[in-house]
């Protein structure tokens, strides 16, 4: 049986106003990157403190890439059906490569304040690590934009690696995805980023 809303939620009837209405919670703290004036800040809140998507029309449009990587490790014998193709549900690193891409494509529809770019290039590359028995993915995304493409990079390492798993999962459940980070950026205001 459903619980009855509260009578302020009831069409039809006013608020009881001898309830005080719940205080929003205090803006969160907000450390983060470092601004030309010297205080740090997550560019994604406001003032207030309130989320909200970044202003980018005042920046210069130029070529921007982003290069992300990841990896997957597995049981060896899972890695030799991937290898040979042998994996049930078919071409394992062919459909990864596709839902990378399709990913990367869509990174501002799964990134809530991410704004929606114009991608210009994006490619997948895939390699064994036979040592530690993992698959390493590398995604490079790249725009004509204001703002740079380093989550559609990312959604797409990370993505790819998630489409390896689901078609693998019947053998083996135990795989790990591991170290999904953004490798390199280059273009726009904050220059060239290279991960060490």
């Amino acid at each position: 049986m459903m619980r009855e809303w509260p009578r302020e939620f009831t069409a039809g009837r006013k608020r009881d106003s001898s309830r005080p209405m719940p205080k929003s919670p205090p803006p969160p703290r907000t450390p983060s990157k470092r601004r030309r004036g010297g205080s740090a800040h997550f560019t994604h809140f406001d003032a207030t403190g309130q989320a909200h998507m970044v202003d980018v029309a005042g920046k210069d449009v130029t070529h921007r890439v982003a290069r992300a990587v990841g990896r997957i490790a597995m049981r060896p014998e899972t890695l030799a059906l991937v290898r040979q193709g042998d994996a049930k549900k078919g071409d394992v690193l062919g459909v990864a490569r596709v839902a990378a891409i399709a990913a990367a494509k869509r990174a501002s529809d799964l990134i809530p304040l991410c704004h929606p770019l114009p991608l210009t290039h994006v490619a997948v590359a895939f390699a064994f690590a036979e040592d530690d028995s993992a698959i390493e993915i590398e995604v490079t995304a790249a725009t004509l934009g204001r703002t740079g493409v380093e989550m559609e990079a990312l959604a797409g390492a990370a993505v790819g690696l998630l489409t390896i798993y689901d078609m693998c999962k019947a053998v083996d459940r135990a795989m790990r995805i591991e170290d999904v980070r953004l490798a390199e950026k280059r273009g726009g205001r904050s220059g060239h980023y290279v991960a060490r």
